[in-house]
């Protein structure tokens, strides 16, 4: 079994960078709560957008952790 994962765009990569960068405290490896502070920081149009945020900010913030940075 391949561990790749789906590919992100430039878009949900520059959005996330973006948000880590300014509020880098305030996110949790929690998706749910991710959800509600991406939708809290950022206009966007479309749930299927905040999640993939959400989601893409919950695997980076848990690889930082697990790497100890």
């Amino acid at each position: 079994m391949s561990n790749l994962g789906r590919i992100k765009t430039q878009l949900i990569k520059r959005t996330t960078e973006h948000l880590l960068g300014r509020y880098t405290g305030q996110f949790s490896e929690d998706f749910n709560a991710n959800k509600e502070l991406v939708n809290k920081f950022v206009t966007v149009h479309s749930s299927k957008l905040r999640n993939m945020v959400a989601g893409y900010l919950t695997r980076l913030i848990r690889v930082r952790k697990a790497k100890g940075v």
